[in-house]
């Protein structure tokens, strides 16, 4: 395939062929790609399952990110959710739609992103789609294994619980910040936009000690804590003095005379996993406690930072901005 050729060069099958060729064995893979469908084993007999659709223009922007990291994000943010579940990632299906003129270089590269951040996830790529559209869409559906375990539901957190989170907050809506500003450092910052890393191991480590509810931090640390505190009805108590200020992430809310707390506690895409952890029980390696769960009170179920009951949305809302 030369460098210059597009996908309609290449063709929808030719695509496939360039995309799957030298898939890794996989024991937890019966079958992957090459017929109808895919056969992934799931030992406990339940199947864990969660979708992410990222379109250009919204979700990721060319002249920010490269091919690879864009695959990269793509895959980070349905196996996150797979981790938050408390199960282990197994298989991957991907959906790629594109203009017929991108090159087909391009949707390559892509997909080396994708196996990368699946493939280090532990889990392998399955099978997928490929069609034509007027902007690229990936849509990654990934699939996960409890293990035996019982699914680790937003629903479960109790008042004396530990409110505890692993993986990075802030970093990515930072990085953004500094793009949008047009500036491509301090590097650590914008590759945090251009790719998240997840601690997918976290989440089975979560469900092995103790969790309560747990969810991925996608839209925002008070957004998604919200989730639990609604699901589970109760109060999220946050205490943002055990919420770490990274030096760059000071460095850059300092230059730019903002306060580094709203990165921390409202910038989403970092993809870490919020917990709770059952009172009484050690939180475990990887996390870092936050604050408790408290009773509901006069203003309901929700989240309170440093005592005070957050209002506003917290976070990222979809079809509102």
């Amino acid at each position: 395939m030369s460098n210059d050729a597009s996908l309609s060069d290449v063709g929808e099958f030719g695509l496939i062929d360039r995309i799957t060729q030298d898939l890794p064995d996989n024991p937890v893979v019966l079958l992957g790609p090459g017929d109808d469908a895919a056969v992934v084993l799931a030992t406990s007999g339940n199947v864990v399952i969660s979708t992410d659709v990222m379109v250009e223009g919204r979700h990721f922007r060319k002249d920010w990110s490269t091919p690879v990291d864009i695959g990269r994000k793509a895959a980070a943010a349905s196996l996150a959710d797979i981790a938050a579940m408390g199960a282990v990632p197994t298989g991957v299906v991907v959906a790629f739609a594109a203009p017929s003129d991108l090159p087909a270089a391009w949707a390559v590269s892509c997909t080396a992103g994708l196996r990368t951040e699946i493939e280090g996830a532990g889990a392998a790529l399955v099978g997928g789609d490929v069609t034509s559209a007027d902007a690229i869409m990936i849509t990654v559906t990934a699939m996960g294994d409890l293990e035996g375990r019982a699914p680790i539901v937003r629903s479960g957190a109790k008042a004396g619980d530990t409110i505890a989170i692993a993986g990075r907050i802030g970093w990515a809506a930072a990085g953004l910040a500094v793009l949008s500003r047009g500036f491509r450092s301090p590097k650590k910052l914008v590759d945090a936009h251009r790719f998240p890393t997840p601690p997918y191991e976290a989440g089975p480590l979560a469900a092995k000690s103790g969790a309560t509810a747990m969810v991925d931090v996608s839209d925002g640390l008070i957004a998604d804590a919200r989730h639990i505190a609604t699901a589970s009805n109760v109060v999220l108590a946050i205490d943002s003095s055990l919420i770490d200020v990274p030096e760059e992430i000071a460095a850059a809310a300092s230059a730019y005379n903002m306060d580094p707390r709203e990165w921390l506690l409202t910038g989403g895409d970092d993809h870490a996993l919020l917990a709770t952890i059952k009172k009484g029980r050690k939180v475990p390696a990887g996390f870092r406690a936050i604050g408790v769960v408290e009773p509901a009170g006069d203003h309901g179920a929700g989240v309170t930072v440093d005592g005070h009951f957050v209002t506003t949305a917290g976070g990222h809302q979809h079809f509102t901005s």
